[in-house]
């Protein structure tokens, strides 16, 4: 797995997945774009990758106001003049209320960050892989599994990453002709910030609560280095980590 001095864009490299894929790369030769809305966070992932956080470049970014990406991506043209990987991470979801409860705001909120964000750095992306020199990329978005399934009242959330399933497939279909893979990650109950509510219950489609099992989020990472360093003749169209006995597969 070649690695040495690829480019990599993470988008929600703050926390999380972001920040554990991120510093994935870095271990692995990777030049790392570190964007998120938080530059405080961003710099914290920076000094976990010790010495390879010299090959990070952290950029402050709304990936939901086109002028931000545009700057974003600008800035990874100058600092290395090309991207060899962009990892479409961010995504926020709305309050578990009842969708009759919903206000159009908070709907608006997660389509913007999760689909209409992702459509704009895939779109900044495209524009520089098919303009570059040796032409071509990757592009890996972060599905979930609420692609596949929803959790009870989350209607926004899981609506944007059903679309998101649209926008791979889209965008390997139209990225073809430039070199340019695209692939999807689902991830279920990965342990990070935003699964540390598990330890205490969450709503089943039943009506009940349960404690749900989760897996080390480096499973992840992991995984997404391995999408990374696939020759570009090679593409994980679509693929599920989950903790093995979470609540998907079945009726429950």
């Amino acid at each position: 797995m070649e690695s040495l001095g690829k480019i990599a864009l993470i988008t929600g490299a703050g926390s999380g997945i972001g920040r554990h894929s991120a510093l994935a790369l870095l271990n692995e030769g990777y030049s790392v774009v570190l964007a998120g809305r938080r530059l405080e966070a961003l710099n914290e992932t920076v000094q976990l990758a010790g010495a390879a956080g010299s090959r990070a470049l952290p950029v402050a970014t709304d990936v939901t106001d086109a002028g931000s990406v545009a700057s974003l991506f600008a800035k990874v043209k100058e600092a290395f003049g090309r991207l060899d990987v962009l990892f479409n991470n961010a995504g926020i979801g709305a309050p578990p209320v009842p969708i009759e409860e919903l206000t159009v705001e908070q709907w608006q909120a997660v389509v913007n960050v999760n689909l209409t964000g992702v459509f704009l750095c895939t779109q900044a992306a495209v524009r520089m892989m098919k303009s570059q020199t040796p032409m071509g990329g990757r592009i890996i978005n972060n599905g979930s599994i609420s692609a596949q399934a929803p959790r009870p009242n989350s209607a926004p959330y899981t609506a944007t990453k059903h679309a998101i399933t649209g926008m791979t497939k889209s965008t390997s279909l139209d990225g073809r002709k430039y070199n340019i893979a695209c692939g999807q990650i689902d991830i279920g109950n990965a342990a990070t910030e935003m699964t540390a509510r598990m330890a205490l219950g969450v709503p089943q489609a039943d009506g009940s609560t349960a404690v749900e099992p989760t897996m080390d989020v480096q499973n992840v990472a992991r995984t997404i280095v391995h999408m990374a360093s696939l020759p570009l003749e090679a593409n994980v169209q679509f693929v599920t980590v989950m903790a093995t006995k979470m609540p998907l597969v079945g009726r429950g």
